[in-house]
C-alpha cells in the first residue's frame, strides 16, 4: 500500500475550538477538535474512511514543498441595493493566509483555506498580484458585516497527515458495466429513433467524416452555422460506422467495442450535480476511462459550452481538463461550433482547437437547396402518407431565404417543412397546398400574407393610411416609416443588416413610441404572438460596463433581450431615449446596425436581420419652442443627433425621423380617438353599450389632458379621471343594457344621457 502525506492547515476559532482541513480538498470537509492534534486526528480518520469506503471521492495529493505565507490585501466592502453597488468610503486591509506548493507540471498551487480559494500560477512573482485579485473578487458585493466574518484567525499553522492508498488490482481486459458514462451521456444512435431525419445532399461530407473518425481515428470539429445540419450529419455518420463495425467478419468478438460507440453529452451535463471542481474532474476521468475501454467517441453538443462551464474562466473549464486526454489520444471526441465560436475558442483557450481536425459545412443554396427540401418532403410523404404540391419545397426555400436570411440552411426550412407534414397528419389532411405553407409562415413570423406574395401589389398610401389611424399629425414621420415598409416589400433591403435602423427625434408626448408600436402591429402583428415590440429603457444602461447586461444576466444566463430576440426574430426593437446609454452600449449596437447581429465574448451570435431597430431621442427638443406643443421654429434634429453621436454611429442610421409638436387640431383628434376606444373595453362589450361623445366633452378632455412639458402623454390619465371614473359609477348604479349613452360635459362634470 502506498503512503501519502497530504498537507493540511489547522487554526483556532474564537470559540476556542480547533478546525483542520486539507489544503487540496475542494469539498469543504473539515474536522473539529478541542486541540490541534485532536482536529488533525479526526481529519485523518475521515481520510482513511473515505479511501476505504469511497475511494473515488479521495484525490491523491499533488502539492510538493508546501509553505505558509501571509498577505495583506486592501478591499472595499460594498452595499448592494436594487442591483446597484455602493462601496464604503474607506478600504480595509484583510489579512489572508495562503499555502503555496509546487505541482508536478511546474505550476505553483495557491490555496487560501479560510476563503475557500484555490488557483495556480506560473511564476512566484505573480502570487501577490493574483492573491489580491482573487481575494477582491471573493469579497466583491459583500457588506462590511460579511467581510468581517471572513477575517482569519490570529493563529494558523501548516501540518500534514498520512494516508495509505490500496494498491491497484490487475487491469481488467474484458468490458465492464458502465457506471459514469450513462449518468452524463446517452447513445447517439439510440436517442433519435428510427424516423430521425437524414442528411440529404451531404453524402461527400458524411464520407469524409466517416473516414476521419474510422480510418484516421481523429478528433473532429464540425464548423458551421446553427441549422446547417452538423448534428444530423454526425448521426448518420455514427450509424454507418457502428453498422460497419457490427458487420466486420474479421473482427474478434472479444475485442469488439461496446455498442453503441457514440455518446452524446454537453458541458453542463458533465458537471451536473457536482458542487466542487474535484468532483466533476473525477467524474470526467471515469467517463474518459470507460470510453477508452470501449473505443467509444464522446460527442459534445457545443464547443463553446465546454469552455464556458466548470470554472471561473476557460483555463479551468471542462475543455481545459479534457485537453491533456485529447493530446495523449486517450479520448476521442466530436463537437460542433460556428465560425465565430471557433475564433472565440482560439482566443479563450489557445491550443485546445489544435487537437481537432476541422470539417467545415457550407449551407447549400439555389437548386441544390430546393432539391434537398424536395427529398425531405418525399421522405415525409412516404412516412406520413400525405401528398404535397410540387412547388411546395421551392416556396418554403424562397420564404426562408427571403425573410430569414440569417438562418443557415437547411435547419429552420427543413424543420418548418417537416412541421407542415406533422400538422397535416394531425388534422387528417391528405394533401399539403401552398396556401397551407403561407398560413403557417404567417403564424410563425407575424408577417402579413401580402408581404409573402410577390404577385400581390401594395400601395404606399395604404400603409400610410393604416399607420395614421394610430399616429395623428405626424405626416412626415409616417411617410418615413411607410417608405421603410415599402422597401422591405419590394425586397430591396440589405439582407445582411436589420430591416431598418431609424432614429425618432422630437419632443416628448408627440407619438414616437406610438409609431413604433404601429409599425410593429402592421408588419409583425398577424401571427400567433401579437406583441412583437421589444422595448429597452436606455437610461438603465447609462453606467460604465452596462454593455455586458445587453448579453447576459447576473448569473451569466442570457439576458431577457437575447432570449426574446432568439425566440422571435421578427420584431421591432425600441431603444427608448438612446442618448442616455453609455458609450460602450453604443459600440454594441453600432456593430448590430452594421452586421445585423449581436455577438458576445464567447462568439455566440443573436440575429437582428429580421428586426426593425427604432431609437427615440429628445435631443434638441427644448430649442426654439415649448416642448410638445407650439408652432415656433422647428429645431434641426438631424444636426443635434450628428453633434451628439460619434460619426461612425450616426452614419449607420438609415434615417433621422423628425416629429413635430402637436397643434390644437391634432390634440382634439387624439382626444376623440382615445375616447372612441372606450367602446371597445370589456365592460362596454359585455353590456352591449355604444358610446357617443359631444364636441364639448372632447374639447374639455383635450384641454385638461394636454401638458406643455409632456405633450399628449397625460391624456389617457385625464380620460380615466374625467370620463371613465364617473361613467363607471353610472354603470354600476343604473345597469344599462344594449343601449346608446351620450356623454357630454356640463357644469364642470361628466353628463350621461341614455338614448
Amino acid at each position: 500500500m502506498a503512503l501519502l502525506r497530504a498537507p493540511a492547515v489547522v487554526w483556532k476559532d474564537p470559540g476556542g475550538m480547533y478546525t483542520a482541513t486539507l489544503v487540496e480538498d475542494d469539498s469543504g470537509q473539515a474536522a473539529v477538535g478541542s486541540s490541534a492534534a485532536e482536529a488533525l486526528s479526526a481529519l485523518q480518520d475521515w481520510c482513511v474512511w473515505t479511501v476505504k469506503h469511497q475511494p473515488w471521492a479521495f484525490s491523491a495529493p499533488e502539492m510538493q514543498r508546501p509553505r505558509l505565507a501571509w498577505f495583506q490585501v486592501s478591499v472595499r466592502p460594498e452595499y448592494v441595493l436594487r442591483k446597484r453597488r455602493f462601496p464604503v468610503e474607506e478600504s480595509v486591509t484583510l489579512p489572508v493566509p495562503v499555502v503555496l506548493g509546487d505541482l508536478p507540471a511546474g505550476l505553483t498551487l495557491c490555496a487560501a483555506p479560510t476563503l475557500n480559494l484555490r488557483f495556480t500560477c506560473h511564476e512566484d512573482e505573480q502570487v501577490k498580484e493574483l492573491v489580491a485579485h482573487y481575494v477582491r473578487e471573493r469579497v466583491s458585493g459583500l457588506s462590511p458585516a460579511s467581510v468581517s466574518r471572513l477575517w482569519p484567525p490570529t493563529h494558523l499553522e501548516l501540518a500534514d497527515i498520512s494516508v495509505r492508498l490500496p494498491s491497484p488490482g490487475p487491469k481488467r481486459t474484458r468490458a465492464k458495466v458502465l457506471e459514469a458514462l450513462p449518468l452524463v451521456a446517452e447513445p447517439v444512435t439510440r436517442q433519435r429513433g428510427r424516423l430521425s431525419p437524414r442528411a440529404f445532399g451531404r453524402e461527400a461530407e458524411i464520407a469524409d467524416l466517416v473516414k476521419r473518425l474510422q480510418a484516421d481515428r481523429a478528433n473532429v470539429l464540425l464548423v458551421g452555422e446553427s441549422g446547417s445540419g452538423k448534428t444530423t450529419m454526425l448521426l448518420q455518420a455514427a450509424r454507418e460506422i457502428e453498422r460497419s463495425v457490427r458487420r466486420d467478419p474479421e473482427r474478434d468478438p472479444d475485442q469488439a467495442p461496446l455498442s453503441p460507440m457514440f455518446w452524446q453529452t454537453s458541458g453542463s451535463r458533465m458537471i451536473a450535480g457536482m458542487r466542487y471542481l474535484g468532483q466533476w474532474e473525477e467524474r470526467c476521468e471515469k467517463v474518459v476511462s470507460e470510453l477508452a475501454e470501449m473505443d467509444g467517441i464522446l460527442c459534445a453538443d457545443s464547443l463553446i459550452e465546454l469552455l464556458r462551464v466548470g470554472g471561473f474562466d476557460a483555463t479551468d473549464s471542462v475543455a481545459a481538463f479534457l485537453m491533456p486526454f485529447l493530446q495523449h489520444r486517450e479520448l476521442r471526441m466530436v463537437t460542433e461550433c460556428s465560425q465565430a465560436e471557433l475564433d472565440a475558442a482560439r482566443r479563450l483557450l489557445p491550443g485546445f482547437v489544435e487537437n481537432f481536425q476541422i470539417l467545415s459545412l457550407a449551407s447549400p443554396a439555389g437548386p441544390a437547396a430546393i432539391a434537398m427540401l424536395d427529398q425531405l418532403a418525399r421522405a415525409d410523404r412516404q412516412n406520413l402518407r400525405i401528398e404535397f404540391e410540387d412547388a411546395l419545397p421551392a416556396l418554403v426555400y424562397r420564404m426562408h431565404r427571403r425573410f430569414l436570411p440569417q438562418a443557415a440552411f437547411p435547419g429552420k426550412a427543413a424543420g418548418f417543412l417537416h412541421l407542415l407534414f406533422e400538422r397535416a397528419a394531425t388534422a387528417h389532411k391528405p394533401r399539403l397546398s401552398l396556401a397551407d405553407a403561407l398560413e403557417a409562415f404567417v403564424a410563425d413570423t407575424g408577417l402579413p400574407e401580402l408581404f409573402l406574395r410577390d404577385e400581390v401589389p401594395l400601395d404606399e398610401a395604404e400603409i400610410r393610411a393604416e399607420l395614421e389611424l394610430s399616429v395623428i399629425g405626424q405626416v412626415g414621420a409616417v411617410r418615413a416609416a411607410a417608405t421603410l415598409l415599402t422597401t422591405f416589400k419590394a425586397g430591396l433591403n440589405d439582407p445582411q443588416r436589420p430591416l431598418g435602423v431609424l432614429l425618432f427625434s422630437g419632443p416628448t408626448g408627440v407619438g414616437k413610441t406610438e409609431l413604433a408600436k404601429a409599425v410593429s402591429r402592421y408588419l409583425f402583428g398577424h401571427g400567433q404572438g401579437k406583441d412583437r415590440l421589444i422595448r429597452l429603457d436606455m437610461s438603465e444602461y447609462g453606467q460604465s460596463g452596462s454593455a455586458e447586461r445587453i448579453f447576459s444576466g447576473p448569473q451569466g444566463e442570457p439576458s431577457e433581450l437575447i432570449r426574446r430576440l432568439r425566440a422571435q426574430p421578427f420584431c421591432v426593437l425600441l431603444l427608448d431615449e438612446i442618448e442616455k446609454a453609455s458609450p460602450d452600449v453604443y459600440d454594441v449596437f453600432m456593430s448590430a446596425f452594421d452586421e445585423g447581429r449581436l455577438t458576445d465574448r464567447f462568439g455566440r451570435t443573436t440575429s437582428l436581420q429580421s428586426a426593425i431597430i427604432i431609437m427615440t431621442s429628445n435631443l434638441g427638443a427644448g430649442k426654439g419652442q415649448v416642448l410638445g406643443f407650439g408652432e415656433g421654429a422647428e429645431p434641426d434634429y438631424e444636426a443635434e443627433a450628428m453633434a451628439w453621436f460619434r460619426p461612425e454611429f450616426f452614419n449607420r442610421l438609415d434615417a433621422v425621423v423628425s416629429f413635430k409638436p402637436l397643434s390644437q387640431d391634432v390634440v382634439l383628434e387624439i382626444a376623440s380617438k382615445e375616447l372612441q376606444e372606450l367602446s371597445a373595453r370589456e365592460g362596454m362589450q359585455r353590456a352591449g353599450i355604444r358610446l357617443e361623445f359631444s364636441r364639448t366633452l372632447v374639447e374639455q378632455v383635450a384641454k385638461a389632458g394636454f401638458d406643455a412639458r409632456f405633450g399628449a402623454r397625460p391624456l389617457q390619465r385625464t380620460i380615466e379621471s374625467l370620463v371613465v371614473a364617473p361613467l363607471a359609477r353610472y354603470l354600476v348604479r343604473h345597469k344599462p343594457r344594449a343601449s346608446t349613452l351620450r356623454l357630454g360635459w356640463r357644469d364642470g362634470s361628466l353628463s350621461v344621457v341614455q338614448a
